[in-house]
């Protein structure tokens, strides 16, 4: 019998690779692959085989070695540890452009993600039908929550207005809630608020962009030694990096910290 997984015990950093892997395995599954190696599925997800040997290790026994993973399995035991088995009911406050695209993702209803709600205070856009939902005014959220039972919520409204909206959202009994704007969010303990924020990711990339850019430098004689050190070339540096730990400018590590949507 597989020992039952505390996921307190799962670190932060692996919650948001075991993410990654779940998305390579969807595509697996809808490529008909039924059985896929660590070393593979390390590459697909842009880790080291080790590092996903041991983030899968939180999960129990799950490989046959010399044999691999069942892509099924493997799938169906990351959903129940992310607690994705059940899917998840989503409101989201703000029916602007923003709102509207991500209202019309399909890709969080095949994740699991079915929003069943869209508010905003505009009477401009109350009423209008996005989706195949009407938007509602958010003056209506706090009874609406009741039948609609919601798990997650999302704001996609200007600065000024985000903490109201979250506000309104921790006393309709909200927990989980997922941030667009670039504030930071006061709530309880007991929320659970998580940042998007665009601007903080495109900068990561000019930066990157910029490192990319710089020429390399001469060797430098360091005072005091007779060594000669040189500078690591910066793609070498990001190699060196990757082997080190994946996706570690991106990962959350604490409440309200950016994360990539």
């Amino acid at each position: 019998m597989q020992k039952p997984v505390s996921t307190k015990d799962i670190p932060q950093a692996t919650v948001a690779r075991l993410a990654t892997y779940l998305r390579v395995l969807a595509m697996l599954a809808d490529d008909g692959v039924l059985i896929v190696s660590s070393e593979e599925l390390a590459v697909a997800a842009g880790v080291n085989s080790a590092k996903l040997r041991k983030d899968l290790s939180f999960l129990g026994p799950n490989g046959v070695r010399g044999v691999g993973y069942d892509v099924a399995k493997l799938r169906t035991r990351i959903e129940d540890v992310l607690g994705l088995s059940g899917g998840h009911r989503v409101v989201l406050v703000g029916a602007g452009n923003l709102g509207r695209a991500l209202v019309g993702y399909g890709g969080f209803k095949r994740r699991g993600f079915t929003v069943v709600g869209v508010f905003d205070h505009d009477p401009a856009v109350i009423g209008l039908p996005v989706a195949g939902l009407q938007v509602r005014d958010v003056a209506e959220l706090p009874a609406a929550v009741g039948h609609l039972e919601p798990t997650i919520a999302v704001i996609t409204v200007p600065d000024a207005a985000a903490q109201d909206v979250c506000d309104l959202l921790v006393a309709a009994g909200l927990q989980s809630i997922l941030s667009f704007s670039p504030s930071v969010l006061m709530a309880p303990e007991t929320v659970e608020v998580r940042r998007v924020d665009l601007a903080v990711e495109m900068q990561m990339l000019s930066f990157e962009r910029t490192r990319n850019n710089e020429p390399e430098s001469l060797p430098v004689a360091h005072a005091g030694s007779g060594r000669i050190a040189r500078r690591v070339p910066p793609a070498a540096h990001r190699a060196l990096e990757h082997t080190k730990s994946s996706h570690q400018a991106t990962e959350p590590s604490s409440k309200g910290s950016v994360v990539t949507p």
